[in-house]
């Protein structure tokens, strides 16, 4: 997508000023099916960052992560966490992981998470 779905923008600008991890979304990307909870940027990196400095070998990349303030844009990309890629009837990774995706690479989108459950 050259220009981000407004609709599309609109939910990430929610989520921003909410400050709410509540929001479950379904994206493709590049033919890639991302499914989880969207997240704050700020609180987004907050936690990536958590995740680097507890890291014995990634931790000197903790503080590219930090938190930084916001501009008065619109938002550029959505902020995952929680999200699993899915692969057939495996999402990847089972426990969820942390992912951002541009708006304007997202080809299509639903409200909600799937989640695959063997029978």
């Amino acid at each position: 997508m050259s220009k981000p779905d407004e609709l599309l923008v609109d939910i990430a600008a929610t989520v921003e000023s909410g400050q709410s991890n509540q929001m479950s979304m379904t994206v493709v990307v590049g033919g890639v099916v991302l499914t989880g909870r969207l997240a704050p940027e700020a609180l987004w990196r907050q936690r990536v960052s958590e995740v680097l400095t507890d890291s014995a070998r990634l931790s000197e990349f903790s503080g590219i992560f930090s938190p930084s303030e916001r501009k008065d844009e619109p938002p550029t990309h959505l902020h995952f966490h929680l999200a699993r890629i899915l692969q057939g009837t495996v999402g990847i990774p089972e426990t969820g992981g942390m992912y951002r995706v541009a708006l304007e690479d997202v080809s299509a989108w639903t409200v909600g998470d799937f989640s695959y459950f063997d029978h």
